[in-house]
């Protein structure tokens, strides 16, 4: 299968800076790939060189195996959505949505532009509202607007900027549902870039990890989250804990880790394990919904890589569940989070309150130390 976009070796300087270095990326037909990093990353950089806004400095684009360095953005079959959406405020509805019809050459029949305007408002949900004006709309509904303007022309990838930044929680969690429904229903490659860790791994089929202009590691949400290829991808992937320490022990069954702060923590070996000898600086890393927490040490578990005794710094009520600032004199401030609700075997836990935490051998992954 051809791949709808790739990047070969692809790089791009400002002057001194570089937004880009050496990216390799193959993006398949129909798929939903987020570039996700923080700011000054590169996201934007590859999205904007994909659209044509931007040329590569080094290194070739392509779409649909063609290469496309020299081909003007109007020439590409690729739209953009943009942050602020860009829409035309002298123009209702329909003639914003039919306005990339309008531009073809030869231009459609104005009964076959209508016909394919209604189809798309139709398909945002916005069939009543063709003659609306673009002021009298709602975040939400801009943004369903600018979709139906970019998705009319049927490209072959749809880029989308932060399209949801702007929208407020509720909203914005509402629209990554509409947008994975609409990336189902019109079967178009979607390539999304995003600072917002929870909406690339809720809405991606692949998510691109970026930093300073590199990709770091590429994967299923699930891969980059139970499996990150070192400490910055486990710390924007979600939240996780960090105790940096040394290899001490290996044997088949299990590994000793001395960490910096004194404590020993046992793990069960395992492919990850394998990866270090006696000696090598690393750092575990822990989620925070793996930890337990109880009054009695007694009832923890006898697979346990480290009992600790702590004490309850804050909480955040999160609904379903809770999560808990810890402090233990020798590894510091750490993060746990609480059984859902109808799981949880005791009453919450008090800030001040003394608690037992634990976390079994199989649940910390190793990661390079240091990082």
């Amino acid at each position: 299968m051809v791949a709808v976009t790739s990047f070969r070796n692809v790089s791009k300087y400002y002057g001194d800076v570089t937004a880009a270095h050496n990216l390799n990326l193959d993006v398949t037909p129909g798929e939903f790939l987020s570039l996700l990093g923080p700011s000054g990353c590169g996201k934007t950089t590859s999205l904007r060189m994909i659209a044509g806004f931007d040329q590569p400095s080094a290194g070739e684009v392509f779409l649909e195996g063609e290469c496309v360095n020299n081909v003007p953005a109007y020439r590409r079959p690729v739209n953009m959505v943009f942050q602020q959406y860009a829409l035309f405020p002298h123009l209702n509805v329909m003639d914003n949505v039919a306005y990339g019809l309008r531009q073809l050459s030869p231009k459609p029949l104005a009964k076959e532009i209508d016909n394919r305007v209604s189809e798309m408002l139709e398909l945002v949900q916005l069939a009543s509202f063709n003659q609306r004006r673009i002021w009298e709309f709602s975040g939400g509904q801009q943004q369903r607007v600018a979709l139906a303007r970019s998705l009319i022309n049927k490209p072959k990838v749809l880029l989308l900027d932060e399209p949801l930044a702007a929208l407020d929680r509720k909203l914005r969690r509402e629209m990554q549902i509409e947008l994975q429904n609409l990336q189902r229903n019109v079967g178009i490659t979607f390539i999304l870039v995003t600072h917002d860790q929870e909406e690339a791994l809720s809405m991606s089929d692949r998510v691109c990890i970026m930093q300073d202009g590199e990709i770091v590691q590429i994967g299923s949400p699930l891969d980059l989250y139970d499996r990150p290829k070192n400490r910055y991808v486990a710390d924007f992937v979600g939240k996780s804990n960090f105790f940096e320490g040394v290899v001490g022990q290996m044997n088949k069954e299990g590994v000793d880790i001395k960490l910096d702060c004194g404590v020993s923590v046992e793990l069960i070996a395992n492919a990850n394990t394998n990866d270090y000898k006696v000696g090598d600086r690393v750092c575990i890393s822990v989620r925070p919904e793996q930890l337990t927490m109880v009054r009695d040490e007694n009832l923890l578990s006898k697979n346990i890589a480290i009992k600790v005794r702590a004490r309850v710094m804050n909480r955040i009520f999160l609904g379903e569940q809770t999560e808990y600032l810890l402090h233990n004199e020798q590894l510091g401030e750490f993060l746990a989070l609480s059984s859902r609700r109808n799981e949880l075997s005791e009453r919450p836990f008090e800030t001040n309150e003394i608690v037992f935490v634990a976390w079994s051998r199989d649940t910390v992954l190793i990661l390079d130390g240091d990082e």
